[in-house]
């Protein structure tokens, strides 16, 4: 939702010290990681119109958001 945080400390706050452990040691961590960040924010300058879009490239990109963070939660709970 507009306005929202949702980077991964904000969507995971407990898990702080395991997001920053993941980012210094594991490089496909790191990767997905930076990949999220990027891809938050697009989505939220889509959001806030500062970056023109269709509501389809914005849907679409928040839909690839999920699947990431998805793939990030299931690295840091293994």
């Amino acid at each position: 939702m507009f306005g929202e945080h949702h980077d991964l400390v904000h969507e995971f706050p407990e898990l702080k010290d395991k997001i920053h452990e993941l980012k210094t040691s594991d490089a496909q961590f790191r990767k997905l990681f930076d990949e999220y960040h990027e891809l938050t924010n697009s989505v939220e300058n889509m959001e806030a119109e500062v970056t023109p879009a269709s509501t389809r490239t914005e849907e679409e990109a928040k839909v690839r958001r999920v699947h990431l963070k998805d793939e990030l939660y299931r690295m840091l709970a293994a």
